[in-house]
Order: C-alpha cells, then structure tokens, then sequence
C-alpha cells in the first residue's frame, strides 16, 4: 500500500506553543483526534483488501463451481459500505475529498483566505450536514437494532444493524475531523494575525 503524504501544514512547530496553553491543549486535541482518524482510515484500506478476496472467492465459486452464496454477495457490499463509511474521515483529513477548486487554488487567494473558507465551510456545511444525518440516522439504526433486523433474503446476513451502525460512528468520526480542521485552521489564522 502507497504511503500518502500530507499536505503542508499550516500550523507551526510545536516549539511555538509550549508557552502558550490554549495552543497546546488545541495541538494535543488535533493530534488525538487525527490519530483516530488515521486509524480508521488504515482499517478502511485493510477491509479493501478483504473485499477483493471475498469477490475473487465468490467469482471462482460462482463461475467455476455453480455455487453462489447470497451471504457472501452481501458481505460485498457490507465491506464496500464500510470502506466508503471509514474512509470519510481520512479523507477530510488529508484534504482529498471533492472540492470546486477554480477559487479555492487560485494565485489570488493567501493561506488566510484559505483558512477562513475552511472554517466558514467547517461551521456551516460540514458539521451542520454531519449533525443532520446523526440525528435523522439515529432512529433508523435503533429500529434496526430494536428488531434484530437481518436480510430480507434467505441465506442473508444477519445482524444488519451493525451496518446501519457504522453510519453513526461515520459521521462521528467526521465531525471529530472537522473540528480538528477547524482548530487547525483557527490556529493558522492566530498565528498570521500575532506575526504582523
């Protein structure tokens, strides 16, 4: 697996903040919660492996044995969710999620302009959206917990709840992110505003 790069901070060296608490306690909190982020994005990319072996079995016995498995094809797409549904977070965190970048690259806006779309984007897009679907997605995965909801299919899953589960830690995780961005963001713009 590639190792990605992150992009360039704008934060500055840690050095700059031992004398400043509120900075420091902003730092530990971003590291705490990229460190989450981070894990789940490399469980993401293990689950991609695990998928491309269940759909090389399930082909292999599908084509060259005549047996197919309902279980095994839901599994797929359990495994597709998931990977999509862990993988937000760690996207968000290195900057690689969908973004209409003809004003956000240009040469004629600075890293503070930058940092302020970030933060206006974060407060009344990202989280407002995340919020949402948390609590609309709450009553939908209870229900599914409540009944012991499993496939409709025979020979399905069970236990779908689970999967409906993972919306909520999705976009839990996702907020977590997002405030990391945002403190991120809020530090930059301090810092560019305490060295002029």
């Amino acid at each position: 697996m590639p190792k990605i790069e992150p992009k360039q901070s704008l934060l500055p060296n840690n050095i700059l903040y031992r004398s400043n608490p509120m900075k420091s306690f902003c730092l530990s909190t971003i590291n705490l919660i990229e460190t989450l982020t981070e894990w789940s994005g490399k469980t993401a990319a293990w689950l991609i492996l695990v998928m491309v072996l269940v759909i090389c079995y399930d082909v292999a016995m599908r084509y060259l044995f005549q047996n197919g498995s309902i279980a095994l094809q839901e599994l797929e797409w359990h495994l597709f969710a998931l990977i999509f549904l862990l993988g937000c977070a760690y996207t968000l965190k290195y900057d690689e999620h969908v973004r209409v970048d003809i004003l956000y690259q240009s040469r004629f806006l600075s890293d503070k302009h930058r940092a302020l779309i970030n933060i206006f984007g974060t407060l009344f897009l990202l989280l407002p959206f995340c919020i949402l679907i948390l609590i609309t997605a709450w009553p939908f995965v209870e229900n599914a917990f409540y009944y012991n909801e499993g496939s409709p299919d025979p020979g399905g899953l069970p236990y779908r709840y689970i999967l409906k589960g993972s919306i909520l830690v999705a976009f839990s995780l996702l907020i977590l992110q997002g405030i990391a961005g945002l403190l991120k963001n809020t530090l930059a713009l301090s810092d560019k505003s305490e060295t002029k």
